[in-house]
This record gives structure tokens, sequence and C-alpha cells, in this order.
């Protein structure tokens, strides 16, 4: 049974993700990056090939954390968004 890859922390917004990758390039850019070192990332600590060094995982854990927040940040403004439209 394959493990469930823990950096893939906005599965639940996927719909608003869309939204944001459709009307803005930088989001979608951004977000890419994102799902491509999270992926990255999440291969090389559930692989068993050779061993990365400390230093390297660490640095792609914060690069991931930073890009993380972005989108968070995005996020939060398009919800904000969507609820002012809606009133």
């Amino acid at each position: 049974m394959k493990r469930q890859n823990k950096y893939r922390k906005f599965q639940l917004q996927q719909q608003n993700i869309e939204a944001l990758e459709k009307e803005n390039t930088r989001f979608k850019r951004v977000y890419s990056e994102y799902e491509n070192m999270s992926n990255e990332l999440w291969n090389l600590e559930s692989s068993s090939s050779e061993p990365v060094p400390d230093d390297f995982i660490n640095a792609m854990i914060l690069q991931t954390s930073y890009l993380e927040e972005e989108i968070e940040d995005w996020l939060v403004q398009f919800n904000n968004n969507q609820a002012e439209v809606r009133q």
C-alpha cells in the first residue's frame, strides 16, 4: 500500500486552484512549481534508492513551504473575493 503524499496540501481546493490558474499566469507558474517540487520531495523521501543529503532535502522543504505560503495567500484572497461577489 502506497502512503499518501503529505506535500499535497491543496487537494480539497482544486476548483479554486483551477479558476486561479485560468485567470493568473503567475499563480499557474507558482502552483506548477509547487506541484513539481512536492512530487520530487515525496519521491526522494519515499524511495529506497541512493541516499540524498539532508541539506538538500531541507532546502527543498523550505522552498516548498515558501511556495505553499504564496499559494495560501492567493487562495485566501480568491475566497474573500468570491464571498464579496456572493453578498
